[in-house]
């Protein structure tokens, strides 16, 4: 039993639940395989396009999601709530607030994880960037995090020391801004079980996906992991935070700049120039608190640099800071416009991404993951060796990965951009830009086995290590004093003071969040007031309608854009730039975040139907090269004919001009457009049961892109 000696006679005894910390400790292990596997399959699924298999549920366009879900929220996600729940009842001095929250914490995660991961090689998604899943999964989410938020703010509420450590700070932002983001980038209206429209259209959605794919990465690949470090880089290291006024300004400065910088993903974009000239200043000094936390982290190390050398846990911790600062050193430097020009829609971004993802995600979670088994288990780690075998096969796979990635993003932004003198394109077809590439994706999927490697061995030695735990080990018993007035300070500062107001905290925090949130969301949301309706750009037809949906289901919105850049050589390859009446009508829009093939926004038109379906069946038959996978199920698989009208009258109810005529005949105009495509394909060969097929469908949808506007202005 631990006592505290300093107040021996108002003890209280109470155990720390570390089933729930173990339990999230193995569900971090095995989506971390799975999430690295799916990485290391479609980076290779590019390299080499039959990897696609042929198969609908495993191209590239649908298991892309799916590793971008399983590593943020399968993987990374299980991974914090490991470490919270460990460090916050030992900074709280008290057992989680709720064992049976804790529980549907662990089991409703990792429901809505296997949901995700039939749902989404099925096919079934918003097609919004890391907010994938579908209306009745996000109502699940939603749910369990409030379990969680109400389970950690129960404990500190019943905490035994009065002041919140700055671990428990950054938790706080964490889960208050997760919880507000997610609900206002779901809001959508249901069609059926598993299909909604988002109630945002257009550039209101791009600005409210973009609000929330950024903050994602803030709040749910950042903040947690500020707080997992503040709490396990000096445990490990045995030495206080180098700095606590540094850690207020740290926190402070991020919670409250970093909110704002979204709209450095729509640079260029048909959003407004001053929502773009907003988010790039942010980002840009972002940079400072951002650093801020990477010098309080390095230097909390000072003075036990040779431990780093030889100890697992702070060997990976000290890369993992290391790589934070890289990553965001490089992220404001890729908002600046002049570089967003070159790095935008490349593998540039990618290369950002991954330094992020693994440098700073995975090897701190490796280092966690060090420290808390062997110390859970009581225990000893069952291999020195195995961890440094790991340590440098992770570092030069993420070396690998990166360079590979900024060699082939450097090499498409000018080749992209290149006009000659006579002011023509230099590579005007684009798979000259990509054919240039795939050397530089097969080191990425080499780097990403040995990534991948690496963590299969981290598992191995973490199995054996509990495999050396003694079996039946009791709860272990501690005892401390209550809080009550005598632990408070006499001549404590106002935010020391503040630190023993948790609830105060929270509310602060959530202000602070609100405020970067609201000048961002708010003009958002009345952005549709202030777009200037173009009169011929007109709602999809019911059967375009429906081919959308298949577009949206295949994921080709991972691949290609549908955003033209206001660029002379966008000018010259895909006609004029974007603006925001193109899109007035798309829910959820569709501008994507990289090409690996050219932009769609003006595709309409430019061939003739056969050449799409012939693209779809083999892409090799009219794009030479093309690393694109067959589409052969669209030419088997029938239109949902049934559901066109419930489609158009759920896009009426959002606002879609559509005629109460149109809504009632829906079917039937889908049929004719149909028909009308498949007479011209007969003509050439074509069986005419292709009629009621998905290729139909997305021939309507491909040939309306960019028609409306592309001859009238």
């Amino acid at each position: 039993m631990s006592t505290n000696s300093q107040n021996p006679g108002q003890l209280e005894e109470f155990s720390y639940n570390d089933k729930i910390t173990k339990w999230f400790i193995g569900a971090t292990m095995l989506w971390g395989v799975v999430a690295l596997l799916l990485g290391v399959t479609v980076a290779f699924q590019l390299a080499y396009w039959k990897l696609n298999l042929g198969l609908e549920w495993t191209t590239f366009g649908r298991l892309r999601p799916l590793h971008t879900n399983a590593a943020i929220f399968a993987f990374v996600g299980n991974a914090i709530f490991a470490g919270i729940y460990y460090s916050t009842q030992r900074l709280c001095k008290a057992r989680l607030f709720s064992d049976f929250l804790s529980n549907f914490h662990f089991w409703g995660w990792q429901l809505i994880i296997v949901a995700a991961a039939i749902t989404l090689p099925l096919g079934i998604t918003t097609g919004k960037e890391y907010a994938e899943l579908e209306w009745p999964i996000d109502i699940a989410i939603a749910v369990v995090w409030v379990a969680f938020a109400i389970n950690f703010i129960g404990t500190l509420v019943k905490r035994r020391e009065r002041h919140i450590y700055v671990a428990l700070w950054f938790y706080i932002a964490t889960i208050v801004t997760v919880a507000v983001l997610h609900i206002v980038n779901s809001i959508s209206l249901p069609v059926d079980f598993m299909k909604s429209y988002p109630v945002y259209a257009g550039v209101q959605d791009a600005l409210v996906q973009w609000w929330y794919g950024h903050n994602a990465v803030a709040f749910f690949l950042t903040t947690p992991f500020l707080g997992l470090m503040y709490y396990f880089v000096p445990k490990a290291a045995n030495r206080p935070v180098y700095s606590y006024r540094l850690s207020i300004i740290h926190f402070w400065s991020l919670v409250f700049i970093y909110i704002w910088a979204g709209p450095h993903h729509l640079l260029y974009s048909s959003t407004p120039d001053w929502v773009q000239t907003v988010g790039m200043v942010f980002s840009v000094i972002l940079w400072m608190p951002s650093w801020g936390g990477m010098i309080n982290g390095l230097l909390t190390l000072r003075g036990v640099w040779d431990k780093v050398r030889k100890d697992p846990v702070l060997k990976f911790q000290a890369t993992a800071i290391t790589f934070y600062g890289m990553a965001t050193f490089e992220g404001p430097l890729l908002s600046i416009k002049s570089v967003n020009y070159l790095g935008h829609f490349t593998d540039w971004i990618v290369g950002h991404v991954h330094a992020g993802t693994i440098g700073w995600n995975y090897m701190m979670i490796a280092g966690i993951l060090y420290y808390l088994v062997p110390k859970i288990w009581k225990t000893k780690l069952y291999s020195l060796k195995l961890a440094n075998t790991q340590f440098w096969a992770a570092t030069i796979g993420l070396l690998l990965y990166m360079m590979s990635m900024w060699v082939a993003g450097i090499t498409q932004g000018l080749m992209w951009r290149q006009i000659d003198a006579g002011g023509r394109l230099v590579y005007p077809n684009f798979i000259e830009t990509v054919v240039k590439i795939v050397p530089m994706y097969w080191v990425r999927a080499f780097g990403g086995v040995l990534v991948l490697a690496g963590f299969i061995i981290m598992v191995y030695n973490l199995i054996m290590t509990i495999k050396l735990a003694k079996k039946d080990e009791k709860e272990e018993v501690f005892a401390a004093a209550p809080l009550n007035a005598s632990s408070e300070e006499a001549n404590a500062t106002p935010h020391r003071r503040l630190e023993g107001l948790p609830i105060l905290f929270t509310v602060l925090t959530t202000l602070a969040i609100l405020v970067g949130g609201a000048v961002e969301i708010i003009p958002s949301l009345l952005s549709n007031k202030f777009i200037e309706k173009n009169p011929n750009v007109k709602p999809y037809t019911p059967l375009e309608l429906a081919g959308r949906d298949i577009y949206i289901a295949e994921g080709c919105y991972v691949c290609h854009s549908q955003q033209i850049r206001p660029t002379p050589e966008e000018n010259l390859r895909y006609g004029k730039p974007s603006t925001a009446a193109d899109s007035v009508y798309d829910r959820p829009f569709q501008w994507g975040s990289r090409r690996i093939g050219p932009d769609l926004a003006r595709v309409g038109g430019k061939y003739n139907d056969m050449w799409h379906y012939r693209h779809m069946m083999n892409p090799r038959d009219v794009t030479p090269k093309s690393i694109m996978p067959d589409y052969t199920w669209l030419f088997k698989k029938k239109t949902d004919f049934a559901s066109i009208e419930k489609k158009v009258k759920v896009m009426k109810a959002l606002g879609v001009p559509y005629s109460d005529e149109e809504v009632r005949r829906a079917f039937d105009l889908a049929q004719e457009q149909a028909e009308s495509i498949t007479k011209g394909l007969v003509e050439q060969g074509i069986p005419s049961e292709m009629k009621n097929k998905q290729i139909i469908a997305l021939i309507a949808y491909l040939q309306r892109l960019g028609i409306d506007t592309s001859d009238k202005e």
